[in-house]
């Protein structure tokens, strides 16, 4: 049999492409809805669609000492990071809020670094607007979870309920010079504790240590459930390999590395899928045992 001419393949090419341009919804009339991966991603728990939003990623710069700050641990955390093809010189920060539409109401966690992110810009790729979100929570009160809270003085989520943790919300306030989002919309926030439903299947998990207050989030849906960590998940690599490992950023670092051993101990027993805010794109996977640790196993990524 005769291999195809240049030409011939060429045309074939063509040909093929148009075809397959045919069955792509809307491309025929040269506006094809976004897909999964444009600075979202899309998927399915139970009854409940989750949609993660990425807020753009930090400049490279220096892994060490704020990603592993054990003292003299660092060669060791440099030498696990190079067995997953990671310089740690040249280290990238990713932020991850999430959606969650259980129908009835989208709840947004967490709102990204503002101005200097692309959350608003991801959510309309996903086609949501800021006036779609029902509830906004709040893991805690670091910059890059509440900087999209406020722009040009008004809630950005106009229309939405504001849900904090009540002990966060008490420790910011408290500070000397607190969070200026926080302050302007300390009187619109709704206060809870752990264990309150914020919605239907919707819950909050005590996760304290990175901050004092730091609430979780869990999703339960047609018997499955899934825990967004906010950033009481650490590093995505160096917090389940190394059960010791802690950030310069975890404000108690004893209580961070207990925590996260009882969220990486109950996810791998019961098979709760996580998502970290911080976490490498789309930061969606589970978590395994591996020996006297554990081992994040990222989800596969479905269009």
């Amino acid at each position: 049999m005769r291999g195809f001419s240049r030409r011939e393949a060429l045309r074939f090419v063509g040909a093929t492409g148009l075809a397959a341009m045919a069955t792509i919804p809307g491309a025929a009339q040269g506006s094809p809805s976004l897909p999964n991966g444009a600075g979202f991603y899309r998927f399915r728990l139970g009854d409940y669609t989750l949609i993660v939003l990425s807020d753009g990623q930090s400049a490279p710069g220096n892994a060490f000492p704020n990603w592993g700050a054990n003292p003299g641990r660092q060669a060791e955390f440099s030498a696990a990071l190079r067995e997953h093809f990671l310089d740690p010189g040249q280290f990238i920060n990713n932020f991850n809020p999430m959606v969650i539409d259980t129908g009835r109401v989208k709840v947004l966690v967490d709102t990204g670094r503002g101005q200097a992110g692309q959350l608003l810009a991801n959510m309309a790729n996903a086609g949501l607007r800021p006036a779609d979100i029902n509830i906004v929570f709040i893991t805690h009160g670091h910059g890059d979870h509440i900087g999209g809270l406020v722009r040009d003085g008004q809630p950005v989520f106009a229309n939405a309920q504001h849900i904090i943790g009540e002990t966060e919300l008490q420790f910011w306030l408290s500070q000397a010079n607190p969070p200026a989002n926080l302050v302007a919309l300390q009187n619109r926030f709704t206060r809870v504790r752990g264990g309150a439903e914020i919605a239907p299947g919707i819950t909050v998990v005590d996760t304290p240590g990175h901050t004092v207050g730091h609430l979780a989030v869990q999703v339960s849906s047609g018997g499955r459930t899934l825990w967004h960590l906010g950033d009481a998940g650490g590093h995505y690599i160096l917090s389940f390999r190394f059960p010791d490992h802690y950030l310069g950023f975890d404000a108690n670092p004893q209580q961070a590395v207990a925590t996260r051993a009882r969220l990486w101990q109950t996810a791998a027993a019961e098979r709760i899928m996580v998502v970290g805010y911080h976490f490498a794109w789309p930061a969606v996977g589970y978590v395994r045992r591996a020996g006297d640790a554990y081992e994040f196993v990222p989800a596969f990524f479905t269009f």
